[in-house]
């Protein structure tokens, strides 16, 4: 989450996903109604609004600094509200302008992306588009077709947060993912452990995204420094999973 603990721990953080080999860094934009976040995210987002005062001004700024020093491609976790609030197209081309490869907004249904999709492709950014464990079959397969770079598998009816263990009927809709597309599939939300992301991983998924777990290590920690720290090493023991 940018901005929590505060915008330079978040520039570092950034290089040290980076350095660890993440193929993807999603960064979240801080927002008051995070509807698709659970309990560690909304906390994260409100410490950045409400302890720091971050804009999303900050955000793309600090996006600018750091993208020239990492590889790893950035796609920005944004609310549709803040980009209503901007317009679509400005957003798009200040995103792009400032390092930014892609974007993903959580709560806009398909049939609603066209404004934000024709802004997002005139910038140069790619729209990365969810889907649920309750898609019917045509609709996942046309969200497949219209998402751009991956498709985002959400693994629970519910919002993001830390859970225990992966519902093994994320590798069933792993594989009918596979039969209505060829893009690569990245699953995210609840995981949080090496375990889980192994298991998805097992589970023929090319890609795991990981937030809950690595905002809390990074934002509730006693100083930035040691939440840097927790972070790294969680990151990496995620990483070596996803390896083996």
């Amino acid at each position: 989450m940018s901005g929590d603990p505060n915008l330079a721990t978040t520039s570092k953080a950034i290089q040290i996903l980076d350095q660890l080999g993440a193929d993807v860094i999603e960064l979240g934009v801080p927002y008051s109604d995070p509807l698709a976040d659970g309990p560690t995210i909304h906390a994260a987002a409100t410490r950045a609004l409400l302890e720091q005062h971050v804009t999303l001004d900050q955000v793309l700024s600090m996006v600018k600094d750091v993208t020239p020093l990492i590889s790893a491609p950035i796609i920005l976790f944004i609310y549709f509200n803040p980009i209503t609030a901007r317009g679509p197209e400005k957003l798009c081309q200040q995103a792009k302008a400032a390092g930014i490869s892609g974007i993903l907004v959580p709560d806009i249904p398909l049939e609603e992306t066209g404004e934000i999709r024709e802004a997002a492709s005139s910038a140069g950014l790619e729209l990365v588009l969810l889907t649920t464990p309750t898609t019917p079959r045509e609709r996942m397969q046309a969200i497949a077709k219209a998402s751009q770079g991956f498709v985002y598998l959400v693994s629970v009816t519910g919002v993001t947060g830390l859970r225990v263990s992966m519902e093994s009927r994320v590798e069933g809709l792993i594989s009918m993912l596979h039969e209505v597309t060829d893009k690569s599939v990245a699953v995210g939300f609840g995981i949080s452990t090496p375990d889980a992301a192994q298991q998805v991983v097992s589970w023929g998924a090319e890609g795991v995204i990981v937030g809950s777990a690595l905002v809390k290590a990074l934002g509730e920690a006693p100083t930035p420094e040691a939440g840097l720290q927790a972070m790294q090493a969680l990151a990496q023991q995620l990483r070596d999973a996803t390896k083996k």
